[in-house]
């Protein structure tokens, strides 16, 4: 048997990619700073940002003292923590802490340490407990057939449902959406027949389309059905991305607004700190923040931003295939799907590809529990990567 060596590396081409981001994040707030003091004058946004990034460092630094593998014990807890934290703010518990955010109920605000947002963190715990799942049940049934595989799929699919209900209830769609496209992600990869995969991607695909299909034939009845349910929000925007001169005052506001600062931008930028304040683009600082980006260096610095994320995702593919270990290959495969869907929605929908949701854009998007969530999540990488074992006359 050859011998095994320890790699023992640190990816730094990963972390310029996070710094890169980073930076991009701090002077696009820094830019944006005026602007935002007259809405919010007591804060200060890239100050705050630059605390979350330190913050996040730390944890990453904490994360890369810990053997990845022994999450698996744990992963359980993690699930746990972050299941118990959503049905509370279903629940309202505790009054006071619980806190409702535009229709919401979505945050705790704790004094001095401000806010916290579980879902942001429920996406990691998601991603660490349906790896140690289908690792677990690999190992027991080594030989994939219908019976273990359906098995599999229905222990996903209930794993991931009781977080995806709770956040349903708050509502969030853009959290829904995410930890969607977490678990389809990570069922590509589960050693799932293909045959399976593909008859339940095409009966979900084959669902949304009716449903699309069924609000464009019968909207006063659809839109009376979402007001019932407490979905009103979802509607407006649905309405909004498809119908966005007849409400452009309601639905389709902030899209109009968006667009028209990122078409302004043109193929250059406006310039530094250049912002038409006439557009009013509501949450600049966090879901529309690319706007601001293309306002200020137009179509080649929207591409630079676009580029940087590219690097990342092909980046983290490279780690995750490079790993020869099953449950660190399903943790980045599962923060894959996570970047790569954030990353379409938020700037799809800036330029009305896709309907507009509540989700930041990753790295670079104001926020204290998406920041941490995120390095988190390059923390598990940089551990992954760090303990990958290669063996003598391995290709290095």
């Amino acid at each position: 048997m050859p011998n095994q060596l320890q790699r023992g590396k640190i990816d730094y081409t990963l972390i310029f990619i996070i710094l890169l981001l980073a930076v991009i994040s701090v002077f696009t707030l820094y830019t944006l700073d005026p602007y935002l003091k007259q809405i919010y004058p007591n804060t200060t946004y890239y100050i705050q940002q630059i605390i979350w990034y330190i913050g996040g460092s730390i944890l990453i630094g904490i994360i890369m003292l810990v053997d990845y593998d022994k999450l698996r014990l744990v992963s359980w807890l993690f699930y746990g923590v972050g299941v118990l934290m959503l049905l509370m703010l279903y629940f309202h518990f505790p009054p006071g802490i619980a806190k409702e955010v535009n229709g919401a109920w979505g945050w705790f605000e704790f004094p001095v340490l401000g806010t916290l947002q579980p879902a942001e963190f429920m996406k990691v715990f998601l991603v660490i407990f349906l790896a140690h799942l289908m690792v677990t049940h690999n190992e027991k049934y080594p030989e994939h057939v219908l019976k273990t595989d359906l098995l599999l799929l229905a222990k996903i699919g209930l794993t991931s449902a009781i977080p995806i209900f709770f956040l349903i209830e708050q509502p969030d769609l853009g959290g829904v959406l995410v930890l969607i496209a977490i678990t389809a992600s990570m069922i590509l990869v589960s050693g799932i027949k293909w045959r399976i995969i593909l008859f339940i991607f095409g009966v979900s695909a084959g669902a949304i389309l009716s449903v699309i299909g069924i609000y464009l034939a019968f909207p006063e009845q659809m839109g009376a059905f979402l007001q019932d349910a407490g979905l009103q929000h979802v509607q407006d925007r649905f309405q909004g991305w498809l119908s966005t001169d007849e409400y452009r005052q309601s639905g389709a506001y902030q899209l109009v607004r968006a667009m028209l600062a990122i078409g302004s931008g043109q193929l250059s930028g406006k310039g530094i700190g250049n912002f038409e304040m006439a557009f009013r683009i509501p949450e600049y600082h966090t879901d529309m923040i690319f706007t601001a980006i293309a306002e200020q260096f137009g179509f080649i610095g929207s591409s630079i931003v676009i580029t940087i994320y590219f690097l990342l995702i092909y980046r983290l593919i490279f780690i995750a295939i490079k790993s020869k270990d099953p449950f660190g290959s399903y943790i980045i495969t599962g923060l894959i799907g996570m970047f790569t869907f954030q990353v379409f929605q938020n700037i799809g929908m800036s330029i009305k590809l896709l309907p507009i949701t509540g989700l930041p854009l990753p790295f670079i998007s104001y926020g204290g529990s998406s920041t941490l969530t995120y390095m988190i999540a390059i923390g598990l990488v940089l551990n992954i990567y760090y303990r990958i074992k290669t063996y003598m006359f391995d290709e290095s």
